[in-house]
């Protein structure tokens, strides 16, 4: 009998430890890092995870594109200080991207509406069914409806408002469909409005209209080394509707997508042109008479870095904390969500990439920081990536926090001397 005993208790014994070792297993994110990093899974199955915000506290918001039980942002806390965010909590009736933490309030966006909440001491929301709602009306036409949202440190708002076009066609990806003259999009989308961060019930006519010319801009971030905005372009797609000029293969690999230092008045170009990484230049358009060549000579800024097509940037961090290495410091993390439309070509990106910066400006070329989470070696179809990247946020610590709006993922990237 105590023979069966002792088998039965080794037995539990290794049951457990089976458990433990599979429960640890399981918050290993398996992603490929530099040396000195490691990466954890601290939260899951959280929904359509966008855009996310850390707490001084260490707790996060999460912002859901789709509703889960009727919410939209997602209260995760860390309760028993283990590293795992166990404890959540859900509120708001909207679906959306954008969620930012600034001077008391969390703000969060809807595909047309911008919201806020009081915050207590612990920067826990007051009262989570009594949103105020700061802005109102947006342009939504289900294209580029993400509203992804930043404040600077004098009391605005930044929203991107995307054009519901890919290049502002007649009639939209149609082939050899020419652009509208004018692009009569600008005057309400395409772009970055202002607006003022404490004002209620706010529409277009509150606001201003502080840059144009960008198709989709869902990565932004306020860089508080030089005090200015920075924005990450969704390049346009489908060149190949004009063949005389596009191949699939060139049209696979153009144009690129930007990043851009934006201050009031930068034009970025869309729809009259996009930037061609290998040539280095502003390319006019086939819509409004371009071949590939031809030099766009109108008004329009040039990007600050250009990378390869199609990879969709939808979170953008400018690190401050002292936990990485010296190298990262005021430096960019993007974290690219992937690409569908690089076919005959693999399709690209889900993963995060880093830009060195000094005085807001690179000082040399990206690199890939974090990758694997896609889970296969090579993505033909953007169905196959298990995981994608969508948001950033710094915690109080120094890590980096990544979230995934595929499975509802939350990695966390530390580093260990």
């Amino acid at each position: 009998m105590n023979m069966k005993y002792n088998k039965l208790i080794l037995g539990f014994s290794l049951l457990l430890l089976g458990y433990s070792c599979s429960k640890a297993q399981s918050n290993d994110a398996h992603l490929t890092l530099p040396q000195g990093f490691k990466a954890t899974i601290v939260a899951n199955d959280l929904g359509r995870a966008r855009h996310i915000a850390v707490t001084p506290e260490g707790d996060m918001y999460v912002k859901l594109n789709r509703l889960k039980d009727g919410k939209g942002i997602v209260y995760l806390q860390d309760t028993n200080h283990d590293g795992i965010f166990e404890k959540q909590t859900s509120f708001g009736d909207y679906s959306g991207t954008g969620i930012y933490l600034k001077n008391g309030y969390l703000y969060a966006s809807s595909d047309n509406s911008v919201y806020r909440y009081k915050l207590n001491a612990q920067n826990q929301v007051i009262h989570p069914d009594q949103p105020e709602k700061i802005i109102e009306g947006l342009i939504n036409r289900r294209q580029h409806e993400s509203k992804s949202i930043v404040l600077d440190n004098a009391g605005y708002i930044y929203v991107n408002i995307g054009a519901y076009s890919n290049s502002c066609q007649e009639k939209d990806r149609q082939n050899e469909s020419m652009g509208i003259p004018g692009c009569p999009l600008l005057d309400s989308a395409g772009g970055i409005w202002r607006f003022n961060a404490d004002k209620l019930n706010q529409t277009y006519g509150d606001g201003i209209r502080y840059a144009t010319g960008f198709r989709n801009v869902v990565g932004l971030d306020w860089n508080q080394q030089d005090n200015s905005l920075y924005v990450m372009q969704h390049g346009r797609d489908q060149l190949t509707m004009f063949p005389k000029y596009y191949d699939n293969e060139k049209s696979a690999q153009l144009p690129a997508e930007t990043m851009y230092k934006v201050v009031e008045g930068t034009n970025g170009g869309w729809p009259y042109s996009y930037y061609d990484q290998f040539q280095h230049k502003k390319i006019l358009s086939p819509e409004y008479g371009g071949d590939s060549e031809k030099e766009y000579k109108g008004k329009a800024d040039d990007p600050i870095m250009a990378f390869p097509a199609h990879m969709a940037p939808n979170g953008l961090l400018f690190y401050t904390g002292n936990q990485f290495p010296e190298k990262y410091k005021n430096g960019a993390f993007i974290a690219f969500h992937g690409s569908w439309n690089r076919a005959p070509l693999p399709q690209e990106g889900y993963y995060v990439v880093f830009v060195p910066f000094k005085d807001g400006k690179p000082t040399g070329d990206w690199e890939v920081f974090a990758n694997g989470f896609a889970g296969v070696s090579q993505v033909s179809s953007s169905r196959d990536a298990e995981h994608r990247p969508c948001g950033l946020a710094q915690g109080p610590d120094g890590s980096l926090y990544v979230s995934d709006d595929s499975k509802g993922t939350i990695y966390k990237i530390s580093y260990q001397k």
